[in-house]
């Protein structure tokens, strides 16, 4: 997300958990829990898992005890998962690249999860993680679906809205096509739920950090947009105004 602009990384992750906690599906939890081992301990691997918040969003709703395997590139991310695990869970850092998993990347795992990753993905990338990840429970959270809504609307939400889907395109990532790009990859039943973020009074400063990077990425891609977003942009944070910005979550069962 373009809002580390202003925010350091950690600081985004840090942001954003309140409102992924409150948007991911608990039905799909509540689906994966039936599909489980009856015995011993759960072994979940967390890609992408960065400081570990799937993990403190999961592992109170899922049997005891868990042993949780968190990869990713960042080390400083993975300290801080390591450093702040749930309560009555381990966890295990893994230094590496997800889109190229080893062969025995997921070895022993009950359970792979990931959270606001597809989107970041390419169709290559997405097709090796979902090959990697065949034949296991995989619950896939707060995907970006694209669209973006607000109370009050103005004109200009809709050039915004298309000109940032059209930033999260770049360099060949699946952005706002990443669910329906994981549906078609998958070819078996997945469950999808909608995970939506409600942002307002009481996310002040994930609204702000959310929709500064969402005005930036857009004007990045259209340079036009720039006169008319400043004021805009002016309007949006003096005003009481409220977005819901739409994510997805899967869930495939083998």
């Amino acid at each position: 997300m373009s809002a580390t602009a202003v925010w350091t990384f950690p600081e985004w992750l840090r942001l954003r958990e309140p409102a992924d906690a409150e948007a991911r599906s608990g039905e799909l939890v509540d689906e994966l829990r039936r599909h489980l081992p009856a015995a011993g301990p759960l072994v979940i691997h967390d890609l992408g898992g960065g400081s570990g918040a799937m993990g403190r969003w999961l592992a109170p709703r899922l049997p005891h005890p868990q042993h949780w395997v968190i990869h990713d590139r960042d080390e400083d991310l993975l300290a801080l998962a390591v450093a702040d695990p749930p309560a009555g869970v381990t966890v295990e850092a893994r230094r590496g690249d997800i889109t190229r998993p080893a062969p025995d990347a997921l070895a022993g795992a009950d359970v792979v999860v990931a959270s606001a990753l597809l989107d970041m993905l390419t169709a290559d990338e997405l097709t090796r993680m979902l090959a990697a990840c065949a034949g296991r429970p995989l619950l896939i959270a707060m995907t970006v679906t694209g669209r973006v809504s607000f109370a009050p609307p103005e004109p200009l939400d809709v050039p915004l809205g298309v000109a940032f889907n059209a930033h999260q395109r770049r360099d060949g990532r699946l952005g706002p096509d990443a669910v329906p790009a994981a549906l078609d990859a998958l070819g078996a039943e997945v469950l999808v739920r909608p995970s939506p973020w409600h942002l307002g009074a009481a996310h002040a400063e994930l609204m702000t950090a959310w929709f500064g990077g969402w005005v930036d990425a857009a004007c990045e891609k259209e340079p036009e947009l720039a006169s008319e977003a400043r004021p805009y942009r002016e309007r949006r944070l003096a005003q009481a105004h409220e977005a819901t910005v739409d994510h997805a979550d899967l869930l495939v069962l083998p």
